[in-house]
């Protein structure tokens, strides 16, 4: 069973893709440069938009 649904592949696709180009900001409106912080972006808009994510481990600073 897939633990990630379509929506989460293609949020985070598209979180490297603008962090890629320079155009993925954070909250605080600061780009961001690294990786993780890119793909952490992208589960969280798919968890918004209802897409199938697991819940992030509470307390985890990875």
């Amino acid at each position: 069973m897939a633990r990630y649904g379509e929506k989460a592949h293609e949020k985070v696709g598209e979180a490297l893709h603008e962090m890629k180009q320079g155009k993925l900001k954070s909250g605080s409106g600061k780009k961001v440069t690294s990786r993780k912080q890119a793909v952490a972006i992208g589960l969280s808009e798919a968890r918004k938009s209802g897409g199938k994510v697991p819940k992030s481990p509470a307390g985890d600073t990875h």
